[in-house]
């Protein structure tokens, strides 16, 4: 059983930077793709970022520019690097693989705001 677990939200000011990291056991981590999701107040979850195995990205338009996905293999850790924050990337971020399982952690949540 894959254990997902999300750290790193806070409250920041727009235009700021938080780094999130998602650290999972109990799987091969490294042979799978694994992304970022996150949920929205009222809104569905969406994937907002994908990492192969081999470290080639994929960034939805509203993020493109501002996050960066990387890996660390040797530490089962997946992060979440969020520069030029705005009022709309307020949300709990989740990392699952990409497709996702059923096994999501708790997430944690990035709240910007003035």
């Amino acid at each position: 059983q894959v254990q997902l677990v999300e750290s790193g939200g806070g409250l920041v000011q727009p235009g700021g930077s938080l780094r999130l990291s998602c650290a999972a056991s109990g799987s091969i981590f490294s042979i799978y793709t694994m992304g970022w999701y996150r949920q929205a107040p009222g809104k569905q979850r969406e994937l907002v970022v994908v990492i192969t195995s081999g470290g080639s990205t994929n960034y939805a338009d509203s993020v493109k520019g501002r996050f960066t996905i990387s890996r660390d293999n040797a530490k089962n850790t997946v992060y979440l690097q969020m520069n030029s924050l705005k009022p709309e990337d307020t949300a709990v971020y989740y990392c699952n693989r990409v497709p996702s399982t059923n096994y999501w952690g708790k997430g944690t949540l990035v709240t910007v705001s003035s």
